[in-house]
């Protein structure tokens, strides 16, 4: 098996390192004394493709594998963890909604999610159950054509500054194994 990268992951490894370094690097102490929520800086990520790394190019992806994107948050990380961290998040929704979403929900969303013009978090994570989806209490119960969603959630990375939240609800019967998530 060869482990060296290929020449279009070393650009995309340069690409993310120069980044780090310019963007990202020279804010990182202040951003945190500050607690700062750089969302100039991670719609400048986006610009390089950073904000839809594994979504699709016809939505305005990149189209990238996990590898790659791991060799971005890597480089990311070296200029600052919590803002890489953040753009995992981010990218977990994007990816979310194009994988799982209808093709009417992927045109509407992800153009603006992977320029960044919505910033998106997901909630999983509950009190009394952390982050374990097995776990979840949240429900989601139908109404008509809408669904009420019952529970709570905490520590939201990027609550009060993301426009979009994919929150994930339990849809089945107490005990059931059904997990849906819901764009609110």
């Amino acid at each position: 098996m060869d482990f060296n990268l290929t020449d279009d992951q070393r650009a995309i490894e340069d690409a993310a390192r120069v980044f780090a370094a310019e963007e990202m690097a020279p804010h990182s102490a202040r951003w945190d004394e500050e607690r700062h929520f750089p969302v100039d800086v991670l719609r400048k990520a986006a610009g390089l493709g950073f904000a839809g790394l594994y979504v699709a190019e016809d939505v305005g992806g990149s189209a990238l594998s996990r590898l790659d994107a791991s060799i971005v948050f890597e480089q990311l990380s070296h200029g600052d963890v919590a803002t890489a961290a953040f753009l995992s998040i981010h990218n977990m929704v994007s990816w979310m909604v194009d994988r799982f979403g209808s093709d009417d929900l992927r045109h509407r969303y992800l153009p603006r999610l992977t320029a960044m013009e919505l910033i998106a978090s997901y909630c999983l994570t509950e009190p009394g159950s952390g982050s374990d989806a097995a776990a979840l209490a949240t429900t989601a119960t139908r109404d008509g054509d809408d669904y009420v969603l019952t529970g709570s959630k905490a520590f939201i990375s990027g609550a009060g500054v993301s426009d979009v939240y994919l929150v994930m609800a339990r849809t089945g019967a107490p005990g059931a194994k059904g997990v849906s998530a819901f764009l609110v």
